[in-house]
């Protein structure tokens, strides 16, 4: 082979290949940082969340009796159980009754409270730590003491003795019962969403109130036009975690009317404790699961889809 020959076989060949790039980049140091960081988060709704999902579901079609040592798969009987249960509708309109009064008593008064404390008065410090000291108060003791306060010869009742007012039996009326349990759950969590409404409002630009009183619109019409559409974000967060938290109330039932009297306070988280640990149908209590979890599901998603139609700056 010539020399001329020689050149152009090492032409047709290529370049020389260049030092291999390392394995250990900044990039993929990066990648592992973060994958690090949320590691415990992931972990944590793997074995908290994701699994139990699975597990319920799974002990949903079998009955368990665990004084029997029996686990059974029965398909879909819990399923068919559920539909044909007596008790189902009574549960299910107490569940909405609870969560209804307890959304709309618990916003309104918590977007009342920050309305009056957004003002410059004296003393507002003080009645903010006032109306959110029982946010931080152990629930199960709050509602202990207001069981007390409740009873016939209760503290409320003997308040009402001295104006001469006789007072019902609060926790064992039909009609009084479920209102009872409404106000002390009220009383414990309004501090809370007045918080964020306060914080909310404490981010609303004063000119525009300014504006709005030199084109002469009173205080309402601000309210409506100003204040509830820049703080609709807020409105809808609260909204959501108060729902969500109405459809998961267990210990104050469990404390102050053990769902009684009747059925009229037997919501449906109280009414799954019921079935599986006091009458021990684990897998119709894992069925009640289920469906309290669609429930939850179902309510969370249509309040986030219809944000779109009354919350400020989405589209």
């Amino acid at each position: 082979m010539t020399q001329t020959d020689t050149r152009v076989g090492s032409a047709a060949a290529g370049p020389a290949p260049g030092p291999a790039r390392p394995f250990w980049t900044s990039r993929r140091r990066d990648q592992l940082a973060g994958y690090a960081f949320i590691a415990p988060q992931l972990l944590g709704s793997v074995v908290f969340v994701i699994l139990p999902l699975i597990l319920v579901l799974w002990y949903s079609l079998h009955e368990w009796n665990v004084l029997a040592g029996t686990f059974e798969f029965v398909g879909t009987d819990n399923y068919k159980a559920l539909a044909d249960d007596p008790n189902l509708g009574a549960v299910l309109r107490a569940t909405g009754l609870f969560s209804i009064g307890l959304v709309v008593v618990n916003l309104g008064l918590a977007l009342l409270l920050a309305v009056l404390l957004n003002q410059r008065l004296r003393g507002t410090i003080l009645f903010r730590t006032l109306f959110f000291s029982p946010v931080v108060v152990s629930l199960v003791a709050w509602t202990i003491v207001w069981g007390f306060l409740l009873q016939d010869n209760g503290g409320i009742n003997g308040l009402l003795d001295t104006v001469g007012v006789h007072g019902p039996n609060w926790l064992r009326g039909e009609g009084t019962a479920m209102v009872s349990v409404i106000v002390v759950q009220v009383f414990k969590n309004v501090g809370l969403n007045m918080v964020l409404f306060l914080a909310a409002l404490q981010g609303v630009p004063a000119e525009l109130y300014e504006a709005a009183e030199v084109d002469g619109a009173s205080r309402m019409r601000q309210f409506w036009r100003i204040t509830v559409p820049l703080i609709s974000p807020t409105i809808l967060l609260t909204s959501i975690i108060t729902v969500v938290g109405s459809l998961q109330v267990f210990a104050q039932i469990a404390v102050l009317t053990q769902g009684g009297p009747g059925t009229s306070t037997t919501v449906l988280v109280y009414y799954l404790y019921q079935q599986a640990f006091q009458f021990h149908h684990f897998g119709y209590g894992a069925t009640l699961s289920i469906l309290l979890f669609v429930i939850v599901l179902a309510l969370t998603v249509l309040q986030w889809q219809m944000r779109k139609r009354w919350v400020f700056h989405e589209s």
